[in-house]
């Protein structure tokens, strides 16, 4: 399979990490549903090529608002045999601060977004490419955004820590459970990436995460992140990991 014969559903597609699949999909003649809460910024990319490009107002973390711009966005395509998780938050805060413990309803909610929307955008696509005639055996592809913080999560990122790694480890039991529909599974975890959520950052801070890079020493691009998920897509050997995408950076 390769973007160009894409049908894809990419949740927080309506920015960074997201929008650069989207574009990537788009650009080879594949065709992308945005499944975002951002209704100005999805209805904009969506006018700009509606023969392409679907928008869907989303909830990420409400099953009724997933099923639903799922079922249409298989329904207006015919089928669905991508769909790339993209849609979170990062959640960060120490559970007890100077002001207090951590709200209880804060840390779910970045559990709610992360790692819930995570499951009901795999089980909404699953449930349509299992339908899918095979090519080369293959029905579909589910890929998830974790994290390096996954695996070095950094002092206030307990509960984005948790719904990262928790991703990591959904992978091998979704693609065992799928292996018989001929569904792959993978996540991708970047380091520091050039989005909207980093573009704020302050010279002096941008230029010490730099120098925790190895190589390069600079922020991932969002098209290199498109680039690595076209690469899963296309590699059918890649099933039930995750691929480390942060220029050899180790968060302290």
């Amino acid at each position: 399979m390769s973007f160009s014969n894409t049908r894809a559903i990419i949740s927080g597609g309506a920015s960074g990490l997201g929008l650069a699949v989207v574009q990537a999909i788009v650009s080879q003649g594949g065709k992308a549903a945005i499944l975002d809460i951002n209704a100005e910024q999805g209805e904009k990319i969506a006018a700009e090529n509606p023969e392409q490009i679907l928008f869907f107002q989303t909830d990420i973390s409400d099953e009724h608002s997933v099923d639903n711009a799922v079922d249409q966005a298989a329904e207006k395509f015919g089928s669905l045999n991508l769909a790339v998780g993209c849609a979170g938050i990062l959640g960060a805060g120490k559970i007890i601060s100077k002001k207090g413990p951590m709200p209880a309803d804060y840390f779910k909610k970045v559990m709610d977004i992360n790692l819930f929307g995570s499951f009901l955008l795999t089980r909404a696509a699953a449930r349509h490419m299992q339908n899918n005639e095979p090519v080369n055996k293959e029905r579909g592809v589910i890929v998830h955004t974790a994290s390096i913080a996954a695996f070095e999560g950094q002092l206030g990122q307990v509960a984005y820590s948790a719904t990262k790694s928790a991703i990591v480890g959904m992978m091998l039991p979704l693609a065992r459970e799928f292996a018989r529909s001929g569904i792959r599974c993978m996540a991708i975890a970047p380091g520091v990436f050039e989005t909207p959520m980093m573009a704020g950052v302050p010279d002096e801070i941008r230029e010490s995460l730099y120098a925790g890079i190895p190589f390069p020493s600079r922020f991932g691009q969002t098209e290199e992140f498109a680039k690595m998920v076209e690469h899963i897509v296309d590699n059918q050997m890649l099933n039930g990991s995750v691929i480390r995408l942060d220029g050899a950076a180790r968060l302290q």
